[in-house]
């Protein structure tokens, strides 16, 4: 009775039929339904047919293999339309297996590949420059940068700042061989200077595409962090492509790494995920918020900057208009020059071009062409825009009124150096700070 009323007292059950209580029927009647025996009814009731329900076991596979085969009927179509009509697809797939950064940024090279491609082409350099005080006199000061070599023969490209003023330059190689080094040539404008050393046989830096990096690209930076960490590398990616950076007064369009760069690497190697050198490192970021900001010179303006050097001792084709300026757009350095007004002020005029124009002595400049300057900086970098034998507008301020001026830009080679600045008529800076430099 127990098997029974597991079974029999419940509407449904796990079996998927209905079962109830037997009602007392005739003896015969029930010979009719139950006796197996028995071949020929006599009762011909039609009987009831009872439901039938789908357990709940049968009712998940059934589900599960109706998913299955709807996704491979999906993937195939899909797959036939793509081959029918084309189209593209992307792969985000990440795997932990492995994981570094070269697989993901497509790297044809590991970061290790790369450092011992280069590691013996990238040198520490140690300066020693004189200085002056009112209170100790003479004294020595050290500095310490990198350096790339360029050349089987010992030319090695530097930034200017690296080797500024400097009486005595060293250079230590990878193998740590240390040799005197002497001045080349060395550019301001796009702080590259060209150092070498008596010595062949040198591994020489392959010079890479910087026009063709894309964001998201390998680098590795190598050089001499702190000073005294030579050969160092660090990795990272190009998280910026022409960036605007104004450094030391300078403006300057350069390449944003998140490699860690530190002082010291100036002048040192930025190479790419063949091992190509694509950049000379020359600043970080001197915020204190903020990390992972390296900037450095495109390789394509290293090349053609030190090639320049190396065979002229300047830029050949550089344009320049032939002054000398005082950047007075600081409040306080107006004040010492007894300036009312802040601004740009031409301190000497040195080019033909612009001796026949009329530019003079203590114009302030106000525009160049269609845009007003803000800073010696600017001034210069719109200038670099065009080319010798250009034509630009400058409007000044001189007495209290404005003056438009036209004149044709030089070769910088051309100018003569300026008896106000001292400085080169190659010389491009600007004069923050109250420097007076040549453009």
């Amino acid at each position: 009775m127990d098997d029974w009323n597991r079974f029999g007292n419940s509407e449904s059950d796990e079996r998927g039929f209905i079962m109830t209580d037997p009602k007392p029927q005739a003896e015969d009647t029930a010979r009719t339904i139950y006796d197996a025996d028995y071949s020929a009814p006599q009762n011909t009731a039609k009987k009831k047919k009872e439901p039938k329900y789908v357990t709940r076991k049968a009712f998940v596979i059934t589900l599960i293999f109706a998913m299955v085969f709807s996704a491979v009927i999906g993937a195939g179509a899909y797959a036939a339309a793509m081959s029918i009509f084309g189209g593209t697809t992307i792969d985000k797939s990440i795997t932990t297996t492995n994981y570094n950064l070269a697989q993901n940024t497509g790297s044809t090279l590991s970061v290790q590949e790369i450092v011992a491609k280069n590691e013996n082409s990238v040198v520490a350099i140690v300066t020693e420059s004189v200085s002056t005080d009112s209170w100790f006199g003479q004294y020595v000061t050290q500095g310490a940068g990198s350096g790339v070599i360029i050349s089987e023969d010992g030319y090695i490209v530097t930034n200017n700042h690296v080797i500024e003023g400097a009486s005595n330059i060293k250079v230590t190689l990878h193998d740590g061989i240390e040799v005197t080094a002497t001045l080349v040539a060395t550019d301001e404008q796009t702080d590259v200077a060209v150092i070498k050393i008596d010595k062949t046989g040198l591994i020489p830096v392959t010079f890479g595409d910087s026009s063709a990096l894309n964001v998201g690209d390998l680098t590795v930076a190598i050089g001499n962090p702190m000073g005294t960490l030579a050969g160092s590398a660090s990795e990272g990616i190009v998280s910026g492509l022409e960036r605007e950076i104004t450094v030391d007064g300078k403006t300057m369009t350069l390449i944003q790494t998140s490699a860690s760069i530190s002082p010291g690497n100036s002048g040192g190697g930025l190479f790419d995920q063949s091992g190509n050198l694509i950049g000379v490192v020359v600043a970080k970021s001197a915020s204190s918020e903020a990390e992972g900001l390296g900037f450095a010179i495109p390789s394509d303006l290293v090349k053609q900057v030190s090639d320049s050097l190396i065979t002229n001792g300047y830029v050949e084709g550089r344009p320049a208009a032939g002054i000398s300026i005082l950047d007075l757009t600081n409040a306080s350095k107006a004040m010492q020059y007894g300036v009312q007004i802040t601004g740009v002020y031409i301190m000497d005029v040195t080019g033909n071009n612009a001796q026949k124009a009329g530019l003079q002595k203590g114009d302030m400049i106000y525009y160049l062409d269609d845009t007003k300057i803000t800073s010696g900086s600017q001034l210069i970098s719109l200038i670099q825009k065009h080319s010798v034998g250009d034509e630009v507008t400058f409007t000044i301020v001189r007495e209290n009124k404005l003056i438009e001026i036209s004149l044709v830009l030089e070769d910088s080679k051309d100018i003569p150096e300026s008896s106000a600045s001292g400085q080169s008529g190659q010389s491009g800076q600007s004069g923050q700070s109250g420097r007076q430099e040549q453009q």
